[in-house]
């Protein structure tokens, strides 16, 4: 059965974090991804943070999945010619390059127009148009440019980045989306067009609730959410707030049992107003039900750090997945704080395709994060990483050269 983008052909002029996860993800969904290397090096992250010497590394193979390599050399003429060859058979151009990286190689708007007015140029860049629109930029700069570091960590505290690269993967992320909307769009105009997705505005974008609060803020002075409150000051600007929710249901952290030696003895407990009965019952506190200081959620808010301190009390009792089970059968909303190592062997993620054993030719087997996004009629499979320049005769003998034509541009270290 075709997959949802069988028939679409990308040519993938991405690198490093950003632009791959788009790629891949398109690759994911049926699209034919023709990654485009420099010969004898090609993606930088094919050596970086190595584990196996002369094998590819996780962060180049947990990137490039469903793909296909070909390597060719730009700066000859006989390779510009093929890369000529390959915008004009393809649909969407993936780049994630410096600013004006992909004019300077000749390939500006125009020229790719006049070889294909129906290729649909999509580009990650650091900053829209702007003052900072000529910078480079990596994660941790997006997080702080998007307004992500300056509202996470506690207050008594520096800024700090997420773990979770919302510069990077999130940027690649709403790049996807930009150019399957593209797509759909051409078939009514039959037109290509430029996509481009900034890493700060896509930072910003999964910091909108931030954003909200800053203009509650200006209005208010105070946020009764916020940990801050009613003992702390507020600023002008967003303050971090800890482990608090950001949003209207107040949660935090709490110790479990084996804290002292497990960091990752945690939960995250929402005090849900509609089950605030449950929560009291629970945790051997039925008398706060009808307590005026506790019976409604705004009468709560003061009273936070008091009410988790209690419920922490509890949750030391129990491990983390105990409490889990417990807090379920009373619908209150809560998650175990999960390792990386917890992941990894979590028989369910494994069952959903979340998280994939993959077998390389090189480095043998290793796991990886599979296709978040399920489709029901067109399930993922995922596919290893190519080698370098690994389907380089592939690609051109389907462009229309020969194995003689292929051999004498090999010759000339075109590809």
């Amino acid at each position: 059965m075709p997959k949802a983008l069988t028939g679409v052909r990308i040519l993938d002029f991405t690198h490093v974090q950003s632009g791959p996860t788009c790629t891949q993800l398109l690759a994911w969904f049926g699209a034919d991804v023709i990654k485009v290397e420099r010969a004898g090096t090609g993606d930088v992250t094919r050596e970086q943070l190595r584990d196996i010497p002369d094998a590819d590394s996780l962060y180049f193979t947990m990137l490039n999945h469903n793909k296909r390599s070909i390597t060719i050399d730009t700066k000859k003429p006989e390779g510009k010619k093929v890369l000529e060859s390959l915008v004009k058979t393809c649909d969407v151009l993936v780049e994630n390059f410096a600013p004006g990286a992909l004019d300077r190689m000749g390939f500006t708007w125009e020229h790719i127009q006049e070889l294909n007015p129906k290729m649909i140029v999509a580009s990650v860049k650091g900053f829209g148009l702007g003052p900072y629109q000529d910078c480079k930029v990596y994660e941790n700069v997006a997080q702080c440019a998007g307004g992500a570091a300056s509202t996470t960590g506690f207050d008594d505290g520096p800024p700090v980045v997420s773990g979770a690269q919302i510069g990077d993967s999130g940027t690649g992320l709403h790049l996807a989306l930009g150019i399957v909307t593209a797509l759909y769009q051409r078939n009514a105009t039959g037109r290509g067009q430029k996509v481009l997705a900034a890493m700060q505005d896509g930072v910003l974008n999964l910091c909108r609730v931030k954003l909200r609060d800053q203009q509650r803020l200006e209005r208010t002075g105070v946020m009764r959410e916020y940990p801050q409150y009613p003992n702390g000051e507020f600023g002008q600007a967003v303050p971090r707030a800890g482990n608090a929710s950001g949003g209207g249901q107040p949660g935090w952290i709490l110790k479990c049992k084996g804290w002292e030696t497990d960091p990752n003895a945690y939960i995250y407990f929402i005090t849900q107003a509609p089950v605030w009965g449950e929560i009291c019952k629970v945790i051997g506190k039925p008398e706060w039900i009808a307590h005026p200081d506790f019976s409604t959620a705004a009468a709560r808010l003061p009273h936070l750090q008091d009410i988790f301190a209690e419920i922490e009390r509890w949750t030391m009792t129990k491990s983390k997945f105990e409490a889990m089970d417990i807090l379920n059968q009373h619908d209150i909303p809560c998650g175990p704080i999960l390792s990386m190592k917890e992941i990894a062997e979590d028989a369910s993620l494994r069952k959903t395709g979340t998280i994939v054993e993959v077998d390389h030719p090189v480095r043998g087997k290793y796991l990886t994060v599979g296709n978040p996004i399920k489709l029901s009629d067109s399930p993922t499979d995922v596919t290893r990483s190519p080698l370098l320049g690994e389907h380089t005769d592939e690609v051109m003998t389907e462009l229309g050269y020969t194995a003689d034509q292929i051999a004498t541009l090999r010759n000339l270290g075109a590809i």
